[in-house]
Formats: C-alpha cells, structure tokens, sequence
C-alpha cells in the first residue's frame, strides 16, 4: 500500500491534469496494486459470504476521475481509492462492504482512510422496512451491532431530529429510527494500512459485520421483491 499511499498523496498536492498526465505511469501502477488489493479482498470476503456472486474488477471499483459538474470543488481527480463489495455489485442497490485509502486525514470522508459496511444512502421504501424490523426485533438490532468488531461505529450523520411518526419515541431502539442511512465505519490509521496481510485483516473485521449488512440486505430484497 505504501506506492498507493505516496502517488495519492502528491496527487493531493498537484491536483490537475498537466500533473496527473506527466505522472501517468505511476497512476497505472499505483492502480495496479490497489485492484489486486481489491480481488484479493474480494476472495476473502467471498469465503464467508457467498451472496456478493460473482463479481468482477470493474463491480467493485471505481475510476479516479472526480464529477465535478455539481461541486464546488473542481479539482479534477479523486485522492482516494476505494472498493466496495456487495450483492451484483457496486450498481445493485445492495449495501455491502466498503474500504478505502486516502491521500490524508480530514474530517470529510474523502480525506481517510476508512472500512465501512452498510450504505450510506437508503432508499426510503427501505428505511421504513429497516424502522419496522428493529422495532419487532425488540432489542435484537443492538445485539446484531454488538457483534461487530470493536471499532466499528453507527453513522449519525443527517439523522433526523426526532423521531418519526408511529414510532416509539421513549425506548432504547429510538435514535435508530432516526438514521437514515444505515453503516458502520471503522476508522485505521497508516500503521494499519501498511501492516502485511492488509486484505485478509481487513477481510477478518467485515466478516464480524456480516449480521448487520444481513439485516439491511433482507429489507433491500423485500423493497425491490414487492416494489419493482
């Protein structure tokens, strides 16, 4: 990882394309490394989750070339690279597992090196299937986020402020019906990241998010079954 980090971090600094274009050789082969980072992290995962099929390079990556038609920021190329493994891959709608390294550390999520698992976007069809399924599994959603791996963290962000309407506002479940996005993420630091054996460790912290992205998936297929 440690060619990957350094080519990311001088992108980070000479974010354009007469920089990237002189350094173009090194981008092939910082890439090089990241995607068989990325199907080896694929085999991994696939030994204990067989529902990710049969996937391929192009399912689980993404290109370096930022959008920027909407952004303020036009800088033209992403400082981070990521793979994200899930059900029919990244396009499906299914949540899955997510990892990434970045040029630096920042509050954004661009800016660090991350494991996620879950989606950040939930469709809203999903989210009140995913509301109704923790309130009757009375206490069994919290057990299912203990299982993963000490680290791992509920994202909170854009929540809403209360609760919403025909759910319980006064018990232990209730600030999960407020998410509306459902993942956990896991934030490693360098010495993690270029420590030997990357993608089997990091294989070994999704295999202990398997229950959660389960329950998130079970109500994805129920929306897409009976709403397609």
């Amino acid at each position: 990882m440690k060619e990957i980090l350094d080519f990311l971090r001088r992108l980070s600094c000479n974010n354009e394309r007469s920089w990237f274009m002189e350094h173009k050789e090194e981008y092939k082969r910082a890439k090089e490394r990241f995607d068989a980072f990325a199907l080896e992290l694929l085999a991994d995962i696939r030994k204990f989750d067989t529902a990710i099929g049969d996937l391929q390079l192009n399912d689980i990556t993404y290109r370096i070339y930022r959008d920027v038609r909407f952004s303020a920021d036009k800088s033209p190329y992403k400082t981070h690279m990521g793979v994200y493994i899930c059900p029919g891959g990244k396009k499906s709608a299914y949540s899955g597992y997510y990892f990434q390294v970045s040029a630096s550390a920042s509050d954004s999520w661009e800016g660090t090196h991350m494991l996620a698992a879950g989606d950040y976007w939930c469709d809203p069809k999903v989210l009140n299937i995913l509301r109704e399924d923790i309130e009757m599994s009375d206490g069994g959603f919290r057990k299912i986020l203990a299982q993963a791996a000490p680290g791992f963290e509920l994202d909170f962000e854009g929540a809403l402020k209360k609760v919403p309407a025909g759910f319980p506002a006064d018990t232990p479940d209730s600030d999960f019906y407020r998410l509306k996005r459902f993942c956990i993420t896991y934030m490693p630091d360098d010495d993690f990241i270029l420590a030997p054996n990357l993608a089997e460790r990091v294989a070994a912290l999704f295999k202990t998010t398997k229950p959660f992205l389960d329950f998130i998936n079970r109500a994805v297929t129920w929306s897409k079954e009976n709403n397609d």
